[in-house]
């Protein structure tokens, strides 16, 4: 998949609006009951650039990512600020934050994943764009280091224990880290009205998660 490794301007970006949606089908009987049936494993996020555009240097510097991504082309990160941690946006991220696995001796890559809920059906949201430099892992509670006994791929979200520190069997495997969403532009056709733009109209910059 055609993907820079760059994100969106985040000032503009922490001024957007959107979150997760999902495919949900739902068939009402005669009954009146329903029978509901999700088409989607995973959420989608989108999200609406334009709210953060609220001055002509910030629309020009939108206009200069588009173009370089080549409208809908290329694939970039993107800052959620309603969910952007490995624990919600106001507490500091820990190594505990998150299970990402159990050693079994061999094993040496994890994925790293977020949990939504806890009781009656917990979602794992697959984590691929880490922000660098933000992991922090422990085995059995005890801290890691990065460089030494394991290296995360900012790029997919894969945890890799080097030889002589991969997780013995039965220890849990615990994260916590900063990062991204995969997203593209949802338009090849940024339309901007420059005469009512200084007026307070928002121009409507669609974006989407993509699947990696």
């Amino acid at each position: 998949m055609s993907f820079h490794e760059v994100r969106f301007p985040t000032a503009i970006a922490l001024a957007s609006s959107g979150g997760p949606e999902r495919r949900t089908e739902i068939v009402v009987l005669g009954s009146g009951h329903e029978e509901r049936n999700t088409r989607w494993a995973h959420s989608r996020r989108r999200y609406n650039a334009g709210y953060g555009v609220n001055t002509n240097g910030r629309l020009h510097e939108v206009i200069d990512f588009f173009e370089e991504r080549r409208g809908r082309l290329y694939g970039f990160r993107w800052k959620d600020r309603a969910d952007y941690k490995s624990t919600t946006p106001d507490a500091i991220v820990s190594a505990s934050d998150q299970a990402i696995g159990t050693g079994d001796g061999s094993t040496a890559s994890f994925q790293l994943v977020k949990q939504y809920g806890s009781l009656h059906a917990p979602y794992n949201r697959i984590i691929s764009k880490p922000v660098d430099g933000t992991v922090i892992v422990n085995v059995d509670g005890v801290a890691q280091s990065a460089g030494v006994d394991f290296n995360c791929d900012p790029t997919t979200g894969i945890i890799a224990f080097e030889p002589g520190a991969i997780p013995e069997a039965g220890l849990a495997i615990t994260a916590g880290f900063e990062f991204d969403v995969p997203v593209r532009f949802d338009t090849d056709n940024l339309r901007v009205n420059l005469s009512r733009f200084e007026a307070g109209e928002i121009p409507d910059i669609p974006v989407v998660e993509v699947r990696l």
